[in-house]
């Protein structure tokens, strides 16, 4: 996965302190010190494609910021992205538009289950999957998926005995999943969506990742798969994660069958939630018209950034395990063999090293001993972070490889 003829600049550390940034501004908030180097939350230290900040600009210059709709060409615009790159055919009256795909998955909670109710999903997994659930009033059913070798699978038997549970009516999927990075493959998901049909569970799969598949792996679209997958799906995307563009807070959703979707729109309505953000859709629509060719290379970067965080690890911190990731750039990292407890690891990473990624308990239980790092940043800001866990880590024991 190469770029011969590089266009775009992903090389420039752009300094984000002082824009009210989330990953850069608000350490005292989330209680850490100021100074760190910001490698947690899941947003990219890239400019956008370029069509996408032409189309922003020429939207500012116009200076009315009215209620705005979608028209036939933003649906277009994302039709054509999915049928080109997931062969997937999209009808106009599946895409409900969202402010973010958090928001769509407690709205899919709300709108397909009642208080009371179990939801099952898959630790370790990105958080939001416990707190749209608990928030509501409902309960999380666990169904842990288990490390093998250096990824990991689901667990289906324990998976199929817990969606038998009549008290369990939804499932939330994150596919790529995100933090383990796993691609599901056809057959996984059919597995998993033939045992929600066979329990009356209704699917929601996120897969705002889906863009970012690593090697010759795929990433199918659930609904995609069968007709009858189709009808008992909500598929929930954006081009956020993709195109770095979260602060637009536009996703796109989509739900095939008729009935599911009534009630998914009568819950949106139920919230006064109405029109989307002009900026937000202006920008979707061009960066599904025009930013293949930085996606392309961002890509390529990325994953280039993955190679050089897998050979530092096993040079410098051998005792740190990269679990392998199929898709996503967000990395998941095994440093339970330093022996460290949860506390001793979070501030031997913060404090020493100066360095802050997603501890590994945030995405439940089974995430102890884990760290998250996002690795969609400039080369040179990466190796600076791995050189600081180093010498944050190295004094614990770590020999060279």
């Amino acid at each position: 996965m190469s770029s011969v003829n590089k266009k775009y600049d992903f090389d420039t550390v752009i300094d984000r302190r002082g824009t009210d940034c989330l990953k850069y501004d608000y350490a005292k908030v989330f209680g850490k010190p100021d100074g760190l180097l910001s490698l947690w939350v899941a947003d990219m230290d890239f400019q956008t494609a370029p069509g996408i900040t032409d189309v922003i600009k020429e939207a500012a210059e116009h200076g009315i910021f009215g209620y705005t709709a979608p028209g036939e060409a933003y649906d277009a615009a994302v039709k054509n992205w999915y049928q080109k790159h997931f062969d997937w055919d999209i009808q106009d009256e599946w895409i409900i538009k969202t402010p973010g795909v958090v928001f769509a998955l407690a709205t899919a909670v709300r709108a397909f289950t009642n208080p009371g109710d179990r939801v099952l999903i898959q630790r370790p997994v990105y958080y939001p999957f416990s707190s749209v659930v608990e928030d509501n009033e409902r309960q999380v059913v666990n169904s842990p998926l288990k490390p093998v070798g250096d990824h990991y699978e689901m667990d289906f038997e324990d998976l199929e005995e817990k969606l038998a549970d009549p008290q369990v009516k939804l499932m939330l999927l994150c596919s790529p999943h995100n933090p383990v990075g796993r691609v599901w493959t056809k057959e996984e998901l059919c597995r998993v969506e033939e045992a929600c049909l066979a329990n009356d569970v209704i699917l929601v799969s996120d897969e705002i990742h889906s863009d970012f598949v690593w090697g010759d792996r795929k990433h199918h679209i659930l609904a995609s798969l069968d007709k009858q997958f189709e009808e008992n799906t909500v598929i929930c995307t954006a081009p956020s994660k993709t195109f770095n563009l979260a602060g637009l807070q536009t996703s796109n959703i989509f739900i095939p069958n008729r009935d599911l979707r009534y009630r998914y729109k009568k819950a949106i309505e139920r919230l006064g939630l109405f029109n989307p953000n002009q900026l937000g859709l202006a920008a979707c629509r061009a960066a599904y018209e025009t930013g293949e060719d930085w996606l392309s290379e961002a890509k390529a970067y990325i994953f280039g950034n993955i190679e050089f965080t897998r050979e530092y690890l096993q040079k410098n911190l051998p005792q740190i395990k990269l679990i392998e990731p199929e898709g996503t750039y967000l990395l998941w990292l095994d440093c339970r063999a330093l022996g460290l407890s949860v506390k001793e690891l979070n501030e031997k990473i913060i404090h020493d090293g100066k360095v802050w990624l997603d501890a590994g308990e945030m995405f439940g239980p089974e995430g102890e001993g884990f760290q998250r790092i996002n690795v969609a940043c400039p080369r040179k800001y990466l190796t600076q972070a791995l050189e600081q866990m180093k010498r944050a880590l190295v004094p614990v024991g770590i020999k060279k490889a």
